[in-house]
């Protein structure tokens, strides 16, 4: 049984690879991105930075800089016009999160039994969520979860019965619930700085190589997937039962 052990061995060092491999370097099942992603040398504006290696199309890119968005019939406009730097800033995190390849660690299923797929605490840099929580300091919104609970009534996000549009400090009183809340814990606020290697930033300069790369491989290598190690263990609790 000597060469059984050998194999077991092998398997529990490769598996985190595996494991890693595969949450690297890939795409969102939704509606919106690609199945896989590749150059696209049209992205439009705020989203240009993922031309190289990017999980949307031209199109996409030009409907996440709508006030009226079409990719989710969402709109920046509930409680009346946003200041440029705050919409800016949503404008970047859309583009974020339908381009990035680089967000496989905290792709999750929406349910179990549905093929959509979400992201959850993705680790923002410090200095990503500070900046956007002071350039929507006064703008308005009437929900600290963008993500439901909405009024579609008329096709489009409108506030619910009896909300009220205030300031975004009154819902957001810190840059981390900003991050956290606003779309139901798809961000983390971070504690670690930008070039730390441990965080995500939601933009960076088009000129600059990626630096979301680097983070998610270490991110993929330090959490291997559970899938395969519960099957690894069954097989090695197997193999002892028969040796």
């Amino acid at each position: 049984m000597k060469w059984w052990w050998q194999l077991l061995l092998g398997l529990w060092i490769v598996t985190p690879i595996w494991a890693g491999d595969k949450r690297l370097n890939v795409c969102m099942k939704t509606k919106h991105h690609k199945l896989e992603p590749g150059p696209e040398d049209q992205l439009y504006d705020e989203c240009t930075p993922w031309k190289d290696n990017a999980c949307c199309t031209a199109n996409t890119s030009w409907e996440a800089h709508l006030e009226e968005a079409l990719l989710y019939n969402f709109s920046l406009l509930h409680c009346g016009l946003m200041m440029p730097d705050c919409e800016k800033h949503f404008i970047q995190a859309k583009c974020f999160h339908q381009c990035s390849p680089n967000l496989g660690p905290w792709i999750q299923q929406v349910a179990p039994c549905e093929q959509e797929e979400r992201i959850v605490d993705v680790p923002l840099c410090q200095e990503d969520c500070v900046q956007w929580w002071a350039d929507c300091r006064t703008s308005r919104t009437c929900k600290s979860n963008w993500l439901g609970g909405w009024d579609w009534s008329r096709g489009r996000s409108r506030c619910p019965e009896r909300s009220r549009c205030l300031p975004f400090p009154y819902y957001f009183p810190t840059p981390a619930d900003l991050c956290e809340k606003i779309w139901s814990n798809s961000f983390k606020a971070s504690p670690e700085r930008r070039n730390s290697g441990r965080c995500l930033q939601k933009w960076f300069e088009p000129s600059q190589c990626n630096p979301n790369v680097a983070v998610a491989q270490f991110f993929a290598s330090s959490a291997p997937s559970w899938e395969l190690s519960y099957t690894l263990m069954a097989f090695s609790l197997s193999l002892l039962f028969l040796s």
